[in-house]
């Protein structure tokens, strides 16, 4: 039986093309092995989203070929897609295919194995206009199942290479999301969530169609008790998904809005799509149908020009609103892109300073915000057992509004819904007694 071994760079969107890709090789008659050991394959999906990324990559893709130099190398994801000719020049790569194709992968195996000729199997993504079906009928170690419902992103904001590595906003079929999702509830999945490289955008290229009748379509799916939404631009979050939103029975507690910058000259040179009255204003109607939302979301510290009173715009702004958790990143450019040729990149001590003064903020908002929960029964997915105490019987999971909490449980457990109050709300864990499991029966399934 031939083997293969994988290894995931980057974003939830590459782990779920590489179960994806996992899904061909299975069904070809492959075992899957560690990446650590002898393969005859060995299968790295990239990243690309910042120079590290590539960095590092290169270095995952040199491990492989010191591991088993007859194995045949092949290379995917996003870093493939825009820079094949750098990987190809790596000695020992075989094949490189980007973030499409992926299905032809073992077709190259073979042609490889006959000639004995690198392949690059990368073509133009800015000409790709069709979303590529992968199917990922189960998770190899997960409790909350990926859906995948788009590919690529119309934005190009300056500090962004995405575009250029994933193409343009393309969804998926709505047909195939429902029966994807069907499929993992069959598989005894209780949460799905909705994945892709600008999630919020689905539909924005279909006719007739959005996220918010995704979302309703999704409420009718039986068995399915949860739907988180990844990530969601504040431009996508349109009354009607807020009204969605405000009927369902299914969306969960929690968004994840990128905020980036919260000061308004900032977005204009990052080329984002919102004001910062305008987001004030979705978090405040958002807050309104969903009270006890968890609001997390990412920012970038230093961009180029960031001036003192532009970074405490970002921290007042964060402040008033009530995040409950951030992203921190400090500002790194990305070869290729608008920001990184811009004039007045700030020093890297103003920016470290930066970035340590926004995550006191989201330690402090995080805790604030798990403690409203304290005396609360939350309904909790217990995930994993918890490694820093293995004998004492406590798992961790998290709550529907995105709360880790910490509490003791038993491996049967794992994936189903309980009931767990909340005793001493932190951060980043919660402990937690567990009350019991959440039966099926009483749960009225929801007629479209």
């Amino acid at each position: 039986m031939p083997t293969v071994a994988f290894q995931t760079l980057g974003c939830k969107v590459n782990h779920y093309e590489t179960e994806a890709i996992w899904q061909l090789f299975k069904a070809d008659g492959y075992e899957k092995v560690d990446f650590e050991k002898t393969a005859d394959v060995y299968v790295i999906n990239t990243c690309t989203v910042t120079n590290t990324g590539d960095k590092k990559s290169r270095q995952v893709i040199r491990r492989a070929i010191r591991k088993n130099p007859d194995a045949v190398i092949c290379v995917t994801g996003c870093y493939a897609q825009t820079s094949p000719a750098e990987i190809m020049a790596i000695p020992g790569v075989d094949i490189v295919v980007g973030t499409q194709d992926r299905t032809k992968m073992l077709e190259y195996i073979e042609q490889y194995k006959n000639e004995r000729e690198p392949i690059n199997g990368v073509s133009n993504i800015m000409k790709t206009r069709v979303y590529e079906e992968l199917d990922v009928p189960a998770f190899t170690d997960r409790t909350r199942a990926s859906l995948k419902i788009q590919e690529g992103c119309n934005n190009f904001c300056t500090f962004c290479i995405i575009p250029w590595a994933r193409g343009l906003m393309r969804s998926r079929n709505p047909e195939e999301v429902i029966k994807q999702a069907t499929q993992l509830v069959n598989a005894g999945y209780k949460e799905i969530v909705l994945t892709g490289i600008h999630t919020g955008g689905y539909g924005e290229d279909l006719k007739d169609y959005s996220l918010a009748r995704l979302l309703e379509d999704l409420e009718k799916v039986e068995g399915l008790k949860r739907i988180r939404i990844s990530s969601i631009e504040a431009s996508q979050i349109t009354d009607e998904v807020i009204d969605v939103i405000d009927r369902s029975k299914k969306v969960v507690r929690h968004l994840h809005i990128p905020l980036q910058s919260g000061s308004d000259t900032v977005l204009k040179r990052m080329r984002r799509k919102y004001t910062m009255e305008f987001f004030g204003e979705r978090l405040d109607r958002l807050k309104e149908v969903l009270p006890g939302l968890a609001v997390t979301s990412d920012v970038i510290v230093g961009f180029p020009g960031e001036t003192e009173e532009e970074f405490q715009e970002t921290y007042d702004f964060i402040a008033k609103h009530q995040f409950s958790e951030l992203h921190v990143f400090p500002y790194s450019k990305r070869t290729g892109t608008p920001a990184a040729r811009m004039e007045e990149q700030v020093d890297e001590d103003v920016k470290n300073e930066r970035v340590h003064r926004l995550i006191e903020l989201s330690n402090q908002l995080a805790k604030e915000y798990a403690s409203q929960f304290e005396g609360e029964v939350l309904e909790v997915i217990p995930e994993e057992i918890d490694k820093e105490s293995q004998d004492s019987g406590m798992y961790i999971g998290y709550s529907d509004n995105y709360l880790k909490v910490k509490f003791p449980a038993s491996e049967s457990m794992i994936g189903e819904i309980v009931k767990v109050k909340i005793k001493k709300a932190g951060y980043p864990y919660n402990e937690g007694e567990f009350v019991r499991v959440v039966e099926n029966e009483h749960q009225a399934v929801v007629n479209g």
